[in-house]
């Protein structure tokens, strides 16, 4: 009996073990509250009315920069949503001393191919919204850019 004892408790841990695995397995599969439980209900944004988007939202117009390739030019405005107006405070205090410079070293190394067309444009906006919600304050976010004008001129 004591030689077979180990086998015994192999053998439960075994089975014990299997069933465990077959539990999580078929709760993973066929439960309703999974992970792909939300893929196919709508996701609802919240929408801001037209006052309370202009109040989080700042402008910064007509900057220009050189790009990558000397011989482009780039004259680009953009708007910056906030999520408060207390941040849209903060933004333009930042705006002259650490948002243009960001903008600045950006632009400075991107090429005119790299910016043309809306995926260009995207990923402008995304690179952006990352380099520039670290600086601002704590618990203070960006919540969009956006690009509202956008020329690229040959010299």
């Amino acid at each position: 009996m004591k030689k077979m004892l180990p086998w015994l408790v192999t053998t439960l841990l075994a089975i014990t073990l299997i069933a465990i695995v077959c539990i999580i397995l078929f709760k993973s599969f066929f439960n309703e509250n999974g992970p792909d439980a939300n893929a196919n209900k709508p996701v609802v944004v919240k929408q801001l009315s037209a006052d309370k988007r202009v109040e989080v939202t700042s402008e910064l117009k007509g900057f220009t920069r050189n790009l990558l390739d000397a011989d482009y030019v780039v004259k680009i405005s953009f708007a910056f949503q906030l999520d408060s107006k207390k941040t849209k405070e903060d933004f333009d205090k930042l705006m002259e001393i650490e948002i243009k410079p960001i903008i600045n070293r950006t632009i400075a190394d991107m090429t005119a191919d790299e910016l043309r067309g809306s995926k260009g444009e995207d990923m402008l906006e995304s690179k952006l919204l990352n380099l520039i919600n670290p600086i601002l304050p704590e618990g203070k976010k960006l919540v969009k850019v956006e690009i509202t004008d956008f020329i690229i001129t040959q010299i």
